[in-house]
């Protein structure tokens, strides 16, 4: 039988099982912009509210599919100001898709 000494290898590889953790972390975060709340409002009845400061209601579209809850917003980057020039933009509005996973008795009002 023979024997490998992989050591040699190891002094190659430093760093990347961080560099491995640190992409797998990212890949399983949740998006947290916009942030959300889910209220219950009564014994079977909630209400969603998210912080979308910056957007129209003609920008942000709501579509209802069996057991999925779909709210997202596209805001393009070069459109134009309402005559006012914007010193510091403090309130971020950037393109959104925020998905909600249903149960199957649940109904989108």
């Amino acid at each position: 039988m023979r024997s490998f000494d992989f050591s040699p290898l190891y002094r190659s590889t430093v760093g990347f099982d961080r560099l491995f953790s640190m992409i797998d972390q990212v890949a399983n975060e949740q998006p947290a912009y916009p942030p959300y709340n889910i209220e219950r409002t009564g014994e079977n009845a909630y209400r969603i509210s998210m912080a979308v400061a910056g957007f129209t209601e003609a920008d942000i579209a709501i579509e209802a599919k069996p057991n999925l809850l779909t709210v997202k917003a596209d805001k393009g980057e070069g459109e134009a100001e309402e005559e006012r020039q914007v010193l510091y933009r403090g309130i971020a509005a950037r393109s959104f898709e925020r998905r909600f996973q249903l149960a199957d008795h649940v109904e989108v009002t």
